[in-house]
């Protein structure tokens, strides 16, 4: 016999009740960090454990919300800010639903990191600072975006012409130009897992 779902007053059914079918609580898990840090390889790695796990997750990026939803911004300071916003109200709507979401996006500074856990919610989000240093990050630049950076074909680009804060408040920090994506992961793992595997 189906379970009937409680309803809020918009209609739609509880948190709790959608947590309870996924066995899960629903998270963010905010990476940042400078372009080739790796966030977007640990973000693959993350979720292929995590499925294998019987964890639901999506994983947002930058190049699949560009080409989408926000296909309208372009790259200044308030349209950066635009982006981060819009994907944080996405993330949101996903982790109401009991969604595991795995955002990978540069969030160079403090106000865009702190906009987005406003958006979300303390409670519902981890910031990941996935940490190398500008060195590792060109030579990892197999698009060559650090290249055209540097002789001004791509403005405002973080790390060279526009500053990137370090987080001061990362709930986890991984350095990947000093540990493997094996060790990376399994850090991540021990922080993330106890916060998303249900009790109840």
């Amino acid at each position: 016999m189906q379970e009937n779902l409680s309803m809020n007053n918009n209609g739609t059914a509880l948190r709790g009740q959608k947590e309870k079918r996924l066995r899960q609580y629903g998270k963010v898990i905010w990476m940042t960090g400078l372009s080739g840090a790796g966030k977007t390889t640990l973000a693959i790695h993350l979720e292929k454990e995590l499925n294998a796990r019987g964890y639901l997750t999506r994983i947002i990026d930058n190049d699949r919300v560009r080409s989408g939803l926000n296909r309208d911004l372009g790259f200044s300071e308030d349209d950066r800010h635009e982006n981060l916003r819009r994907i944080a109200e996405v993330a949101k709507l996903f982790c109401e639903t009991g969604v595991i979401v795995i955002a990978t996006f540069i969030s160079p500074t403090e106000f865009s990191r702190e906009q987005a856990r406003g958006i979300i919610g303390s409670d519902d989000f981890m910031l990941l600072y996935v940490n190398a240093s500008i060195e590792v990050c060109e030579k990892r630049d197999v698009k060559g975006l650090y290249k055209k950076a540097r002789i001004g074909l791509i403005p405002f680009f973080t790390g060279i012409d526009s500053p990137f804060d370090p987080p001061e408040n990362a709930d986890i920090e991984v350095e990947t130009d000093r540990i493997s994506v094996e060790e990376a992961i399994d850090k991540i793992l021990s922080k993330i897992i106890p916060c998303v595997e249900y009790r109840k």
